[in-house]
């Protein structure tokens, strides 16, 4: 291939791009060969999966392209608890029938393409588009026999969002045992939720605090997301069978123009109420992540590495919904026009951390054939605290296992294949814990509603994934 083909091959990555869906917290690690090794990318780093891991592996990359796709499957189990009062004036908690809520299948991709420079192709320059590995939920907006969700006040879906980071990054070895590299990149796409606003008047005085002929279901939908972002990663080389590395991605702060839908609800005092208005901005905050690896081969065709990261989740405070020219008309009883004030979904998150041990052992069969068996497990802390755990998004500490296959065609084709499974157990929210409101715009700052996240929470999670990679 010459260099003239290099631009078509990332101008079909960057086409590329409405393929990918997220939302949510990052579920797993991303990259077919990568999730192979159990996440342990970051000093091993030395193919186009290391634009997410560490750029300076990219020297390695040399001129190639990479194309592989994840497909998350992930579900939860909400049994939502809440706390009642009997007509003596006693509290006990009642327990809500149980709801599943599952991801979409969409295919999380990896599209990028490389050039090398130099005598040496020590300055290798390369581009592409990737998604970040999270999973598009839905619940039910009512149960089967008709009652509307429990979840309902915290997600009714997340289809339709769709984002990407298109980003360039360049590497270069100065010296043998040394290579450095950086990107810039960019968080963009649309960002679709659905979910419940309850509209009762302030608690007990005119109706039940969730009846439901005050549900009104809202849209938001945010499609000017732009977020630039960068990373940087440095690979030493002190022998020839140890790499260090270390590397740091910088976080995405949005703040997106969107727009509010709300279908009114079915209460007697909407009966004449309408909509004017639905310009809104869209403010939230995703983190930076830090990340260091140490791979030893203690033979020529066996390569372990042990990786540690840190996301920096407690930059994630909260969910921002500013309406700007938002109004209901003709609400009864209430001064019309009603302005829909500013909306704040607490995540009050923390930072995480995880630990990765994996690697790969190369079976060859002759000249043609080759085969690159991998396998890895991980333990990550979970960033949400127990308070804010919320159907939204659900997370738990987990211990996740991978296996791998490589099989190699030659010396420039290799094909993909990963399956990775996450073991989390249950997390319990009490009811004198939960701290996620129920979002209620008429109600005002003098009448906070009640939380609506109290409960047992379940978590299944698998990813399978296939890819390849091609030398050129």
């Amino acid at each position: 291939m010459t260099s003239l083909s290099i631009p078509v091959v990332l101008l079909g990555a960057l086409l590329a791009a409405p393929l990918a869906s997220a939302s949510g917290l990052y579920v797993g690690d991303r990259g077919v060969r990568p999730l192979g090794r159990g996440g342990a990318f970051v000093a091993g780093a030395d193919d186009l999966g290391a634009i997410w891991y560490n750029p300076a592996g990219l020297v390695d990359a040399g001129p190639s392209v990479l194309f592989d796709g994840s497909w998350v499957r992930f579900s939860t189990d909400f049994t939502r608890r809440v706390e009642v009062t009997n007509g003596a004036g006693a509290s006990q908690v009642s327990e809500l029938p149980s709801v599943r809520g599952s991801s979409e299948f969409l295919p999380i991709p990896t599209v990028a393409g490389s050039w090398a420079y130099g005598e040496r192709k020590q300055l290798v320059v390369a581009a592409g588009v990737l998604a970040p590995q999270m999973a598009v939920m839905s619940y039910p907006l009512a149960l089967e026999d008709g009652t509307p969700s429990p979840s309902r006040y915290s997600l009714v879906t997340l289809d339709g969002s769709l984002l990407v980071i298109p980003g360039v990054s360049a590497a270069y070895r100065p010296f043998d045992f040394l290579q450095v590299g950086a990107g810039v990149n960019v968080l963009t796409g649309s960002f679709v939720t659905q979910t419940v606003f309850n509209t009762s008047p302030p608690e007990r005085l005119l109706s039940a605090p969730e009846d439901p002929s005050y549900d009104a279901l809202a849209e938001l939908r945010a499609t000017g997301l732009l977020a630039p972002s960068a990373n940087a990663g440095i690979l030493v080389r002190p022998a020839k069978w140890l790499r260090v590395g270390l590397s740091g991605q910088l976080g995405y702060t949005l703040d997106a123009p969107a727009t509010v839908r709300v279908r009114l609800p079915s209460a007697a005092v909407f009966a004449g109420a309408r909509q004017e208005g639905e310009g809104a901005r869209l403010k939230l905050t995703l983190p930076a992540i830090l990340r260091a690896g140490v791979e030893v081969r203690p033979v020529e065709a066996l390569r372990v590495e042990l990786g540690y990261a840190r996301e920096l989740w407690s930059t994630h405070e909260s969910i921002d919904i500013l309406p700007e020219d938002v109004r209901i008309h003709d609400v009864a009883g209430i001064p019309s026009p009603f302005n829909v004030p500013a909306m704040s979904i607490p995540r009050r998150f923390k930072d995480s951390q995880s630990f990765r041990l994996g690697g790969e052992y190369t079976l060859s069969a002759g000249k043609v054939f080759a085969l690159d068996v991998r396998a890895g497990v991980s333990y990550e802390q979970s960033a949400i605290p127990a308070a804010y755990l919320a159907p939204l998004t659900v997370d738990s500490d987990k211990v996740t296992g991978s296996v791998g296959l490589g099989l190699r065609l030659g010396e420039r084709l290799r094909l993909d294949a990963v399956y990775s499974r996450a073991f989390g157990g249950q997390r319990e929210v009490t009811t004198t814990e939960a701290a996620v409101p129920r979002i209620n715009p008429m109600a005002g700052e003098d009448f906070p509603t009640a939380p609506v996240n109290a409960g047992s929470y379940q978590v299944q999670s698998s990813i399978l994934g296939f890819g390849l990679r091609y030398q050129l």
